[in-house]
């Protein structure tokens, strides 16, 4: 995931806490929080110790960046968003990781709708 896509610092992540709407599925809870400063859209996951060791949360935070970074194009810009991994996420397979996740952020109303042309 490119940098200017990333949220990292601590106070990113409290704001979208604090300030941001919440929409969930089993898998994951997503905080989203509209912002001004980035022009496309910031992400962030937070993968608890209750999900499992090191290895185990890595390999799902790495898994969902992924996923979201191929999402690009169809996501809303000006956004800050914070996805939580729930543990029953670790028993999906790719396709339906990224089901999980296109579910939870139509939810969230995080997806552009398509422009159809007109005839």
């Amino acid at each position: 995931m490119q940098k200017r896509l990333r949220l990292r610092k601590k106070e990113d992540f409290a704001k979208v806490f604090k300030h941001g709407k919440a929409a969930a599925n089993h898998q994951f809870v997503v905080y989203v929080k509209h912002s001004q400063a980035a022009e496309s859209f910031r992400f962030g996951v937070s993968v608890s110790k209750k999900v499992g060791n090191a290895v185990v949360r890595n390999r799902m935070r790495r898994r969902v960046k992924e996923i979201v970074r191929r999402m690009e194009p169809l996501m809303k810009p000006r956004v800050d968003i914070v996805c939580i991994v729930r543990k029953p996420a670790l028993e999906l397979d790719h396709t339906m990781l990224k089901k999980s996740i296109h579910h939870v952020f139509k939810r969230a109303d995080l997806l552009q709708t398509p422009v159809r042309k007109q005839p």
